[in-house]
């Protein structure tokens, strides 16, 4: 998942910020490294790499890896995880864009009269 565009101010208050280490990201979900890389292998999440060449994590991708450990958990695979996650993520937009489109003024369109 790509991060999100909106900065804040400072990289405490930025949930796109790599904070997080792989070990600690594992510890804050329970869950092992292997986890982690194995969601970085079916391109569910990508951390930014340290300049030693580390994983590093930031909040918005933790959320994004603990939503997948629960489906994990649940009895899902990895991959069938990491594709419900990724379609949760294309609905969740969609209705966005079609809740932005009903609230337009009636009679307003995009498409120009020939």
């Amino acid at each position: 998942m790509p991060p999100r565009s909106t900065r804040p101010a400072t990289p405490l208050d930025d949930d796109d910020y790599p904070a997080y280490t792989m070990g600690r990201a594992a510890d804050m979900l329970g869950t092992t490294p292997a986890f982690l890389r194995s969601l970085g292998e079916h391109r569910l999440i990508t951390p930014l790499r340290s300049e030693g060449g580390h994983r590093r994590y930031s909040r918005y991708q933790l959320r994004i890896a603990a939503r997948a450990r629960e489906l994990v958990d649940a009895g899902t695979a990895v991959d069938a995880a990491c594709r419900i996650i990724v379609l949760e993520d294309q609905l969740e937009e969609a209705q966005r864009i079609n809740e932005q489109l009903r609230q337009r003024p009636a009679g307003h369109s995009d498409k120009t009269d020939a």
